[in-house]
């Protein structure tokens, strides 16, 4: 277990007699980007708070490196680094001077750690603005270099690409991967956005009305939702064959999709020509994110706060 960053194990937690996390189980590993994904209200916030610290979970528990954070506190927490919802920075100070504030309450970091955490975050030329100066996008890197003052193994991001424009999501997920790359961090993501969690993760968990519904590689996840998309005439008497020889999901913009099946994709093929059915278009439709979180969380609904 020496390359697992954070264990989950059985955590729960109850607020007013209302289980608001059930049983959550996962890892993130050294050097991965884990996504937790969810809709909004799922639990991802609360989870991330027991994964801080902030709230104790009700039963279960949370190792970081090794370090349970119940019972080993400081030591857990001096492998952690994370950004709950917004980084909370001082606007009239210049970006240093932030960065000299939170270095004065770790051990061991000196202008030479906060140098190079400058760097990594690419802020060198506006380190000594004051950060109302600032764009979203650079507040979010300059919280992110607070956060790694203390030389984490695993960084906590809640939802970083909030409120960034295109260009700035693009920018973070590269900044993302080249910290698990290059520097060997282990990274948590939480996030809504489907499509930023397809680009960006190695794995992923999928979390609704506070469960876990699914947890596996991005890929892996994918690779059993692949489907087969059919455009037909007369349409109803095309479903009505293809449901007589595989599962029909749904009718979408005037297509037919049912899975797929590469031996027997063929045979569908013939006994729609045989019922007198005209093939428009047929096409192999590679699965997303969005069709397997969609498909877990009944539609993607919100679900506890």
């Amino acid at each position: 277990m020496s390359n697992v960053t954070l264990e989950v194990n059985s955590v729960r937690k109850t607020i007013r007699k209302r289980e608001i996390i059930k049983d959550i189980n996962f890892t993130v590993r050294k050097g991965e980007v884990f996504g937790f994904l969810g809709p909004n209200g799922a639990g991802k916030t609360t989870t991330i708070r027991m994964l801080v610290g902030l709230i104790k979970p009700t039963a279960g528990s949370i190792r970081i490196c090794g370090y349970d954070v119940k019972k080993d506190y400081k030591k857990a927490m001096q492998h952690l680094g994370c950004i709950v919802e917004n980084p909370e920075l001082y606007p009239f100070l210049s970006g240093w001077n932030n960065l000299l504030h939170f270095a004065r309450m770790l051990p061991n970091v000196g202008e030479e750690r906060m140098m190079e955490v400058v760097k990594l975050v690419g802020l060198e030329q506006r380190i000594h603005d004051t950060v109302k100066t600032y764009s979203l996008g650079m507040r979010q890197r300059l919280g992110i270099a607070q956060a790694m003052l203390n030389r984490p193994k695993l960084l906590i991001l809640d939802e970083p690409t909030n409120g960034l424009d295109p260009a700035g999501i693009r920018e973070m997920r590269q900044f993302i991967r080249m910290l698990a790359e290059e520097e060997g961090m282990s990274v948590l993501v939480s996030s809504h956005l489907l499509s930023e969690i397809q680009l960006l993760c190695d794995r992923v968990a999928i979390i609704t009305k506070g469960e876990i519904v699914k947890v596996g590689t991005v890929s892996d996840l994918l690779s059993v939702q692949e489907r087969m998309s059919w455009r037909v005439e007369p349409i109803e008497l095309g479903k009505e064959v293809l449901r007589s020889l595989t599962e029909v999901m749904e009718t979408e913009d005037g297509y037919v999709l049912t899975s797929f099946d590469e031996e027997e994709t063929p045979k569908w093929n013939k006994a729609l020509v045989k019922h007198g059915v005209k093939i428009l278009e047929m096409n192999r439709r590679l699965p997303t994110l969005e069709d397997l979180f969609l498909e877990l969380t009944d539609g993607g609904g919100a679900g506890i706060e």
